[in-house]
């Protein structure tokens, strides 16, 4: 048999059904799962069924770490340790408490409003430095992307041309950073924060200009929602009901920027990984010289990646101003630029990785305000707030698994 025969073979042969990987993947599952089962609607009030299905998903993720599969059966452990402790917990719980915090419809509905700006900035961030740029100055491409996008609203009429010229705007300021960081080879990192700065500042001086103590106008044009009417014929007494029931409030309708949120994932991972494009982007954050040996233009491509990673951010930033809240704020942006860098760095520089973390993210956000709805409890909505951070913390230790960057990452490149 001639070797390629055999790599076809190998290629094409049915893969085992028990995998590390598809073990500790299941592992993460039934965390969730023994977790779930002490919730609403189940709110199951015997310890021993989160303990056991913790247990069970424990044992799964040190399975597949003995088989070499360290991220996925690190974060089976977690799962599972994550499961039994809060799912002893919300046993030990009153049924009403757990009601008032537990509530399906609007926790969803605030994760995808959370969680879309993140995965636009994020998608963006990994484009930048996969090509070789760090862009620490997501935040202020988000800012530029919120305001002009309103801005850009109100003055043409159309919510369309408003997210178009929010992005033509953070894609400038995304041209500033370029400039900087590539033809002046300045420190990305300081760079970064300097076009930080100077989004608040022009934001901040042409909002006071333009509009002053009145604020934006409450009747600028909004992204339209797409409304999943099919959900009020699912017949009763049914997963599809249940899911209707705790998603109906934020499956009823859903913005047209949260859908092309999650269009963008799948789209820059093609992109990324099947494209030769994509290659090329990846190359001139790899080994720049490589690439610029085999013809590839790296001060081009680096310019590219790092416009389109500004429009990325911008069209996040957009969606708080035009999509969600419908006004603007100078505090709109609040952080996020950087919640979605640590998502980006937590994903380990890939589009599915970045959506799990970003969607984690944006789920711990949405339950913190959830428990100021009983007093006693206001302070674990504190603690939910921190969690995005501590995560990022794990997986830059490397505890669930090495996070390793594009191996030119915020190196300036000089052609020989």
């Amino acid at each position: 048999m001639s070797v390629r025969a055999a790599i076809e073979r190998q290629r094409y042969a049915p893969a085992h059904l028990f995998t590390a990987r598809s073990v500790g993947i299941a592992g993460i599952g039934l965390g969730a799962v023994g977790l779930w089962l002490a919730l609403p609607p189940l709110t199951i009030r015997t310890v021993a069924a989160p303990l056991a299905v913790g247990l069970v998903a424990i044992a799964a993720g040190a399975w597949a770490v003995s088989r070499k599969e360290a991220r996925v059966g690190w974060g089976a452990v977690a799962s599972g340790a994550i499961g039994v402790v809060a799912g002893v917990f919300a046993t030990r719980a009153s049924a009403s408490n757990l009601s008032q915090v537990i509530t399906w419809s609007t926790i969803f509905s605030l994760a995808l409003i959370y969680t879309t700006p993140l995965v636009f900035a994020a998608i963006g961030g990994m484009i930048s430095e996969r090509s070789g740029v760090v862009n620490i100055g997501l935040e202020g491409m988000m800012r530029m992307g919120a305001f002009f996008g309103i801005w850009g609203a109100d003055v043409t009429g159309s919510w369309f041309l408003g997210l178009l010229i929010g992005m033509a705007f953070g894609g400038l300021l995304a041209l500033v950073l370029a400039v900087f960081a590539i033809h002046l080879r300045a420190d990305q990192i300081v760079t970064g924060t300097a076009v930080i700065f100077l989004a608040y500042g022009i934001t901040g001086y042409l909002y006071n200009t333009h509009y002053g103590y009145k604020g934006t106008p409450q009747n600028a044009p909004e992204v339209p929602q797409y409304m999943l009417n099919w959900l009020g014929h699912v017949p009763p007494k049914t997963l599809g009901h249940f899911l209707r029931d705790s998603l109906g409030g934020s499956f009823g309708g859903i913005s047209l920027l949260t859908l092309l949120a999650f269009v963008v994932v799948p789209v820059s991972y093609v992109f990324l990984f099947k494209n030769p494009l994509g290659l090329r982007v990846r190359s001139c954050g790899e080994h720049p010289p490589a690439a610029d040996t085999v013809g590839i233009n790296v001060y081009k491509v680096r310019y590219a990646s790092v416009i389109t990673s500004g429009m990325l951010a911008a069209m996040g930033g957009a969606y708080l101003s035009i999509g969600f809240s419908h006004n603007f704020t100078e505090k709109m942006t609040n952080g996020r630029g950087f919640i979605a860098l640590a998502a980006m760095i937590f994903g380990n520089w890939r589009p599915f990785g970045a959506l799990a973390a970003c969607v984690l993210f944006g789920f711990s956000t949405a339950l913190a305000p959830q428990f100021e709805n009983v007093d006693s409890w206001a302070i674990y909505g504190t603690l939910f707030q921190a969690l995005p951070y501590v995560l990022t913390f794990v997986a830059v230790a490397g505890v669930i698994g090495r996070t390793v960057p594009p191996a030119a990452d915020g190196r300036p490149y000089v052609r020989q």
